[in-house]
């Protein structure tokens, strides 16, 4: 919801860093080291290890707020480091819940966490098909400005929230199953609002090009 305001503060505040950091290391090569480390917080909460991984979660998304602005800082964005990026943040969002739940052992958490990742599933089904369209019809990043490969719709739980969510699994794991049950309203939030906003503005219009299965 805050993520563009955030974004452009984020560059501006990094950018010194980022053009120290981008002369020894590659936007992608921060992009596969963050993604790493997020898997050793999904791998240190399932052992039940949560000071460990609130800290490998919070240096996940330092490099994965990092590889951006050094691309942007050096001049270094590619659609390659735009595809990592989302991939390989989806994968982190997944593990880390996963771990959670392996962690827990309760049946609860593990309904509530499989719950939650259904969610992500459909979260990113309700963006990704639709930033392509939009990106097809000329009104995606080059209309609106936005510092990212593609247009993302804004939804209730972007990123900004996303990393309040997970930082508060970790901190509370005895309270996991409230935790991931706000996250999945807040999440089908973004679908049915998505869902609104297509229907309202591609009803009716241009042609469907791959057929319904």
């Amino acid at each position: 919801m805050f993520d563009d305001l955030l974004r452009a503060l984020k560059d501006r505040l990094l950018h010194p860093v980022a053009l120290a950091v981008g002369r020894v290391i590659s936007p992608n090569a921060l992009t596969w080291l963050a993604a790493l480390v997020g898997v050793g917080a999904a791998a240190a909460a399932a052992t039940q290890q949560y000071t460990l991984a609130v800290g490998c979660w919070i240096v996940n998304r330092v490099l994965d707020g990092l590889d951006g602005s050094v691309a942007r800082a050096t001049s270094r964005q590619t659609d390659l480091g735009g595809y990592l990026d989302i991939v390989l943040d989806f994968v982190v969002y997944a593990a880390i819940p996963l771990g959670l739940v392996l962690g827990s052992g309760d049946r609860a958490v593990a309904v509530a966490g499989v719950a939650l990742v259904g969610s992500f599933f459909v979260n990113g089904a309700s963006w990704m098909y639709l930033a392509a369209i939009l990106e097809r019809r000329g009104h995606g990043v080059a209309a609106t400005g936005e510092r990212t490969s593609v247009t993302m719709p804004p939804g209730l739980v972007a990123g900004a929230e996303t990393v309040v969510f997970v930082t508060l699994f970790l901190l509370f794991p005895a309270h996991l199953v409230l935790l991931f049950l706000l996250m999945t309203a807040g999440v089908m939030v973004n679908v049915v609002l998505r869902l609104a906003w297509t229907y309202r503005r591609l009803e009716g219009t241009g042609t469907n090009p791959a057929p319904h299965v």
